[in-house]
């Protein structure tokens, strides 16, 4: 198998509150709502952001979901500080700041506020519903 037959497909997001999760991504990275159904007795919302499909989805019957820990502060970055998946990430083409700015006006909060990571690259990460961390990178110009 050739790694050109493979392409990214979604993001799979479990959520308390499926719907409010949705309209979060709507309202805060202008998000579309392509999909709405229930699946396995839950709610599942399709959310394209960016190119990209969440699967936002309720609580199935059985599951009892917890909420990830928290993003920690180290020196020199930040991280959950778990194995597995820390974060997902989007590239911004243009002022990260203002992108920043009006997702705070819209609502949104930041467990990290842009920073320059590294020498030219500026990041920042939201606090997004479910405990789900996203990192936004100024894309180079």
């Amino acid at each position: 198998m050739s790694s050109h037959e493979l392409f990214f497909h979604h993001i799979h997001l479990v959520s308390e509150n499926p719907r409010a999760a949705a309209d979060w991504y709507v309202k805060i990275f202008g998000g579309d709502i392509v999909a709405e159904h229930e699946l396995r007795e839950a709610p599942q919302i399709n959310v394209q952001v960016g190119g990209i499909t969440l699967l936002i989805r309720g609580r199935r019957p059985g599951e009892t979901p917890q909420l990830p820990d928290p993003m920690k502060h180290f020196d020199r970055y930040s991280s959950h500080d778990v194995w597995g998946v820390d974060h997902f990430g989007f590239a911004y083409h243009g002022d990260l700041r203002s992108f920043c700015e009006v997702a705070k006006q819209r609502g949104a909060t930041f467990s990290v506020d842009p920073w320059e990571f590294s020498p030219g690259a500026l990041i920042c990460y939201l606090s997004a519903p479910d405990g789900v961390s996203i990192e936004v990178v100024e894309a180079n110009r």
